[in-house]
C-alpha cells in the first residue's frame, strides 16, 4: 500500500490533526483587505451601517458567505477581527458556514449600544455540524453601528489570544510503538517524528502512513492557548483508533541492527525476525546500501547459504541425514560443469561437515542426484517462493524455479545458478528451520499482513537434520567467529555476481527465537558478515 502523510500538532498531551488548506480557499468571494482610496475631494465613507439590524444581519451574511474581510469592516476592530476570521475559517475548513441573528435587543431612541444573540453552525464534514449560539453588542461610533470585535464572536468561551482548532484529541502524544511500548514515533505540531534517536529511517514512511490510516475517524474542535496548549473541548470527540499503533519491531533489536550496519564501511543490511510469532523485529541499512528498502526486496545470488536448502532436499528427497557419508574434493568434474572449492578438499567425511566446511564440490554432487524440481520444492517449503502484503511495505523473499538444464542444477546446489533470494527471504529461511512451521513476517500488531500465497514447511524430522548441520557452522566450521555469542545457528554464503570479480558476502541463522540475515554487497568473504551478525546478538 501507498501511506498517506500526516500532520499533528500536540496540545497539553492531546494530539490535534491540524486540517491543512490552502490559503487560496479564503481568498475565495472575499473583498480587498484595504479600503478604496479617497478620490479627488470625496472623503472615505467610514466603516459601519445606519442602524443595528444592518450592522449585525450585513456581519451574519459575510460570515456566512465567506467573505471575512468584508464582515470585519462592520465591527470596531477590523483588522483583528479579519485576522481571527480568516484564521478559524483556515483551521475549521468548514465546506459551510450559517451564521443567523435570533435575538436582537430593542434599542430605545438616542441609546449607543444594544446586543442579541445569533446562532453559528459549521459543516465540518459529513455528519459533522457544529451549532451553538453566540452573545453580541453593538456600539454606535461616528454616526454609524458597528458589532463589538471580541474573540466570544467566534466561541462564546473563547478568550483573548485563544483560538479554535480542529483535532483528534488523543492523550498519548505516541503515535506509535515497538513490540514492547516503547514508542518509535511522536506527534507533535510539525507532524509525526521519529523519537530521538531516529530508529528504523528506512521504515518511516511505512510507520507513519499506517497512523494517518488508523485515526483518521474522529474529529474534535479545541479551544487553544497561545502555546497551542488545549484548554478544552469544545465539539466531538476522539476516533476509537487515536491510541497509539503497535508495531512488530524491538527498539533494542532495530537500535542494535542499525549500529551494527552503520558501523560497517561498505553496503550492508540486516534483517532480523521473531520465530515463533513472525515480528519484524528489525530492518537495518546503512548509508552506503541506499535509501531504497533492498533489506526487504532487494534479490541476491545467496551462494552457499542457500545449501540450507540443499540440504533439506538431500535429507528428505535422497534419504540422506548428518551423518550420511559424502565425498569434498578440491575440485571436481560435475556433469560438465568444473566446480571448485575455496583452497581446500575433505575427502571423505560427513554431510554435517561437509555443509559446515561449505563444500561446493559435495553440494553440487548432491543437487545432480536430485529430482529436476528437488531444489525449488525444497525452497518452497523454506517460504522463498511466498509472497505477502504488509500494510506499508514492498517485500520479495526470492525467486527459485527448476532449474534450465543438469549443469544450472549443479550451480543451483551451492547457490551460483538463477536462484535468488533477499535479506528477509533468508531470514525467514532460518526462522522456518528454527521454529519447524510457516513464518507470516508481519509490521503491525494492530494490522494483518494478508499472505497471497503461503508455504508448508518441511517436516520435522528433516529440519532436525539441518539444525545439527547449521549449528556445526557455528562449533566447527566457516561461522566460528560467531561462536561467542550463544547458541547459535546458521549458514554462510558467497556468491559471486556479474564478471565474476565481486562477490556478496551472507550470514543467515537464528539463536534462541531470533532469526536473522545479514548481507554484504561485494565484500568478497562472508567473514563480515559473520562479524556483524555476532555483534548484533551481543548486543541483545
Amino acid at each position: 500500500m501507498r501511506p498517506a502523510k500526516r500532520r499533528g500538532i500536540l496540545i497539553g498531551g492531546a494530539l490535534l490533526v491540524v486540517v491543512v488548506v490552502a490559503a487560496a480557499f479564503f481568498l475565495l468571494n472575499s473583498g480587498s483587505s484595504k479600503p478604496e482610496a479617497a478620490t479627488g475631494a470625496t472623503a472615505v465613507e467610514s466603516p459601519g451601517a445606519l442602524d443595528p439590524n444592518s450592522a449585525i444581519t450585513e456581519y451574519l451574511q459575510d460570515l456566512s458567505e465567506n467573505n471575512p474581510d468584508a464582515a470585519s469592516r462592520l465591527t470596531d476592530d477590523a483588522a483583528a477581527a479579519a485576522t481571527a476570521l480568516r484564521s478559524t475559517r483556515n483551521a475549521l475548513n468548514p465546506s459551510s458556514v450559517k451564521a443567523k441573528l435570533t435575538v436582537l435587543q430593542p434599542t430605545p431612541a438616542g441609546a449607543k449600544q444594544t446586543g442579541g444573540t445569533f446562532n453559528l453552525s459549521w459543516a465540518l464534514k459529513p455528519g459533522k455540524t457544529w451549532t451553538y449560539d453566540v452573545p453580541f453588542q453593538l456600539a454606535q461610533a461616528g454616526g454609524k453601528w458597528l458589532v463589538h470585535w471580541a474573540p466570544s464572536l467566534l466561541h462564546p468561551k473563547l478568550e483573548a489570544g485563544q483560538r479554535l482548532m480542529i483535532g483528534t484529541a488523543v492523550q498519548d502524544p505516541t503515535a506509535v510503538t515497538d513490540r514492547d511500548g516503547k514508542p518509535l514515533l511522536v506527534s507533535e505540531p510539525g507532524g509525526v517524528r521519529p523519537v530521538d534517536g531516529n530508529p528504523a529511517p528506512l521504515l518511516r514512511s511505512a510507520l507513519t502512513g499506517q497512523v494517518t490510516a488508523a485515526k483518521g475517524g474522529g474529529l474534535t474542535v479545541e479551544r487553544v492557548d497561545a502555546a497551542d496548549k488545549s484548554v478544552e473541548t469544545l465539539f466531538g470527540k476522539a476516533s476509537d483508533g487515536a491510541k497509539p499503533l503497535v508495531s512488530s519491531l524491538s527498539l533494542a533489536a532495530q537500535n542494535a541492527a542499525q549500529a551494527v550496519v552503520d558501523g560497517y564501511q561498505g553496503s550492508a543490511m540486516l534483517v532480523a525476525l521473531d520465530t515463533a510469532s513472525g515480528d519484524i523485529l528489525a530492518v537495518a541499512q546503512n548509508a552506503a546500501a541506499g535509501d531504497a528498502l533492498k533489506a526487504l526486496n532487494g534479490l541476491y545470488e545467496p551462494g552457499s547459504a542457500f545449501k540450507i536448502a540443499t540440504s533439506v532436499a538431500a535429507v528428505q528427497q535422497s534419504g540422506l541425514n548428518a551423518g550420511s557419508p559424502v565425498d569434498c574434493p578440491g575440485v571436481a568434474t560435475i556433469g560438465t560443469r568444473t566446480v571448485k572449492n575455496e583452497g581446500f578438499e575433505l575427502g571423505a567425511t560427513t554431510l554435517q561437515t561437509a555443509f559446515a566446511r561449505s563444500c561446493n564440490t559435495t553440494f553440487g554432487q548432491l543437487a545432480l542426484g536430485l529430482p529436476a524440481d528437488g531444489l525449488k520444492k525444497a525452497a518452497d517449503e523454506l517460504g522463498l517462493n511466498a509472497d505477502y502484503e504488509i500494510p506499508g511495505l514492498s517485500t520479495e523473499l526470492g525467486q527459485v524455479e527448476p532449474a534450465a538444464s543438469k549443469d544450472e542444477q549443479v550451480e543451483d546446489g551451492f547457490g551460483q545458478g538463477r536462484i535468488q533470494i533477499s535479506a528477509l527471504g533468508g531470514a525467514v529461511m532460518a526462522a522456518t528451520v528454527a521454529s519447524g512451521k510457516a513464518i507470516t513476517p508481519k509490521l503491525w500488531h494492530d494490522i494483518e499482513t494478508t499472505v497471497v500465497k503461503g508455504y508448508s514447511p518441511p517436516p520435522s524430522s528433516v529440519l532436525g537434520e539441518v539444525r545439527k548441520m547449521m549449528r556445526a557452522v557455528v562449533t566447527s566450521g566457516t561461522a566460528r567467529g560467531a561462536a561467542g555469542a550463544g547458541n547459535v545457528f546458521g549458514k554462510t554464503g558467497t556468491a559471486q555476481f556479474g564478471d565474476g570479480s565481486a562477490a556478496t558476502g551472507w550470514f543467515v541463522g537464528y539463536r534462541d527465537h531470533i532469526a536473522f540475515a545479514v548481507v554484504l554487497e561485494k565484500s568478497n568473504d562472508s567473514g563480515p558478515a559473520v562479524s556483524l551478525a555476532t555483534k548484533f546478538l551481543k548486543a541483545l
